[in-house]
């Protein structure tokens, strides 16, 4: 059997959910457990998991999905970036490949994920949450679900409906595809309805994940 690659898995039309999320909080954290726990759940599912593939929130993602799936009938993949201080990737994934720049590896997030699910984080987590939503909201990709989970984005959704929003800066349509998840079992609702539309061939509709 060929080695599957990142070019592979680009030419296939696969459901596959982005975990994005920081990369500083560690094991013993009940973040990280959270995210351990979600992915495996994708796992079980036979859902293709992609991740940055460095530590905190990605290893997580990618031990919780090999877990799920320990036979391995889908892929974990991690797209690596390149930096002084991190330049492997985690022991869990299946498929990787390294990138120095922060916008070739976003692209190729864009162009492998099915649903985005954005975890408490840092400036590269915020990074990967506006530019997933910038590109949905000039049309540069098909509308994808961006599932917020905990607290800290119930708040950033706040301030954006208050200030830009309120402002006229942004369009009340801009948030027709940011969803909030108070836990794993909500995220995981959203999930299996975007994948029950995308499996049948459709554009995934926001309104069936409300």
């Amino acid at each position: 059997m060929p080695k599957k690659t990142i070019n592979s898995e680009l030419k296939k039309n696969d459901f596959r959910i982005a975990i994005f999320g920081s990369a500083r909080i560690k094991k013993d954290d009940k973040i990280y457990k959270q995210v351990f726990a979600l992915a495996k759940d994708i796992g079980k599912q036979g859902f293709d998991m992609v991740t940055g593939g460095g530590p905190g929130l990605m290893e997580a993602a990618n031990a919780g999905h090999n877990a799920g799936d320990p036979n391995n009938k889908s892929d974990d993949i991690g797209l690596i970036i390149k930096l002084p201080w991190e330049n492997e990737g985690n022991k869990h994934l299946e498929i990787q490949k390294e990138f120095s720049k922060f916008s070739s590896r976003l692209d190729t997030f864009m162009a492998l994920s099915s649903v985005a699910v954005i975890m408490p984080g840092g400036i590269g987590t915020c990074l990967e949450l506006f530019y997933t939503w910038q590109l949905i909201q000039v049309g540069h990709i098909n509308p994808i679900p961006i599932i917020l989970v905990g607290k800290m984005w119930e708040e950033m959704l706040a301030w954006v409906k208050k200030y830009p929003i309120k402002q006229g800066l942004a369009s009340k349509s801009d948030i027709d595809w940011i969803f909030v998840a108070k836990n794993n079992k909500e995220a995981m609702k959203m999930i299996m309805i975007a994948h029950g539309e995308f499996d049948q061939g459709k554009h995934i509709n926001s309104k069936y994940l409300r």
